[in-house]
């Protein structure tokens, strides 16, 4: 792969800039990471996070919330706000000449946000939505729920809170979660597009050197939710949520920890596909991946199935993970690389995907990851080696939730 062109500034206040210039696109993008997500949600409130998330773009410094959102839509922003467990999330691409007068907006959006009291109730009822549809998708709320409880509280918790936070959610406790949490020297600022690194070093400090420190808020902690649970739902499908502990991004062995996850059920060609639902035609969905923290790791597991099946569908399921350390075959280590190569490619291509990268990096490694180093990782990985990492990290302690009309039996020992 071409080498990649990337610096990292840190500003007087803390917040950390990274940047990477791709001169071969038109575009460029940035990823703002602010450290103000869920698990800073005051207890018995919780989705507060996700109302600010909305509210802090209805108005910012001089302009009201109808100007914001024209004035973004002027320079061809396509932006995004997101909340994870850790971070509120600012975003957007555009066409790398409009990015200077894009920043200075979103300086103001940060720096000097209206939060309007009188569209609190506006920004509470779409999270409130959201919230709703899920209801609607068992699927989704089975692997929310499962998270709740294979996480330790509160790391967990969904992003959107709940009903009955939500019913408490004042708009004063809003606005003080925006002056509590939102703080420069845990913020990191991604730029990735065709930019130039001493214009947007200087742009950055011009706009952002006023945004001053505060204390580091701090959050309850607890233990993690019962290791099986049910919840009942009235339907003819049961959808089965299995969790078990696996490394974080900073790990040495993260690769071989999400080769093993994509090979058990990443794709139509993985090993839950063809041996629970080709073979035995147990469910109509089933996959697994890797969900890796800052300092924890777990691989997610789903399978839905009709109720009649779904106790078999739960024992062949476990079975299939524990069973992954007899053997792994070429074929499918081939054709997790295959994947991981083609994602690659695309990243490399996509200014909105390196600015993405580039913060989450420095958030879960304090460095950059270039695409060439992992592409190499990539490359080394071996049957062997995704095989010790298996002995070192069974598939064992298992979380088990199940969403249907009936709970199921869970054998934790070795099936």
């Amino acid at each position: 792969m071409p080498a990649q062109q990337i610096k990292t500034f840190e500003l007087p206040n803390g917040l950390t800039l990274v940047v990477e210039r791709m001169p071969e696109v038109r575009s460029a993008a940035f990823s703002l990471l602010i450290p103000a997500g869920n698990v800073y949600d005051p207890p018995g409130q919780e989705g507060c996070a996700a109302v600010l998330s909305d509210l802090i773009t209805r108005g910012a410094g001089e302009r009201d919330s109808k100007q914001l959102a024209f004035d973004l839509d002027n320079l061809g922003l396509q932006r995004n706000e997101t909340v994870s467990s850790s971070h509120i999330g600012l975003g957007g691409a555009t066409v790398a000449d409009r990015l200077p007068e894009v920043l200075r907006i979103y300086a103001d959006i940060v720096l000097r946000p209206v939060l309007p009291e009188n569209q609190f109730d506006a920004a509470r009822a779409g999270v409130e939505q959201a919230l709703r549809s899920i209801e609607d998708e068992p699927r989704q709320k089975a692997m929310l729920e499962l998270r709740r409880r294979c996480y330790p509280h509160p790391w967990g918790l969904p992003s959107d809170g709940s009903m009955e936070g939500l019913a408490q959610l004042t708009a004063q406790t809003v606005h003080e979660h925006y002056q509590q949490c939102f703080r420069p020297d845990a913020s990191i600022l991604g730029i990735a597009g065709n930019v130039d690194f001493d214009e947007i070093h200087h742009l950055v400090k011009e706009c952002f050197n006023g945004w001053a420190c505060r204390p580091e808020p701090v959050y309850e902690t607890g233990e993690c939710g019962p290791q099986t649970d049910h919840l009942e739902h009235d339907s003819t499908q049961t959808h089965i949520g299995v969790a078990y502990e696996s490394v974080p991004y900073c790990d040495e062995w993260y690769y071989h920890a999400w080769a093993a996850a994509n090979i058990l059920g990443g794709g139509m060609s993985s090993r839950l596909f063809s041996e629970v639902r080709e073979k035995r035609g147990l469910c109509y969905s089933v996959y697994a991946s890797l969900s890796a923290l800052r300092d924890q790791g777990r691989v997610l597991c789903y399978a839905g199935s009709t109720n009649d099946r779904a106790q078999e569908t739960l024992d062949v399921l476990l079975s299939e993970l524990q069973r992954l350390g007899e053997g792994i075959s070429d074929e499918e280590l081939d054709r997790c690389k295959a994947g991981a190569k083609s994602s690659l490619i695309m990243q490399q291509e996509s200014s909105s995907s390196r600015a993405s990268a580039l913060a989450r990096d420095w958030y879960y490694l304090g460095r950059v990851t270039t695409l060439d180093e992992v592409h190499q990782k990539v490359d080394r990985l071996t049957v062997p080696g995704i095989l010790e990492y298996v002995e070192k990290h069974p598939a064992e302690n298992f979380t088990v939730l199940t969403l249907g009309p009936h709970p199921l039996e869970v054998n934790h020992g070795v099936l």
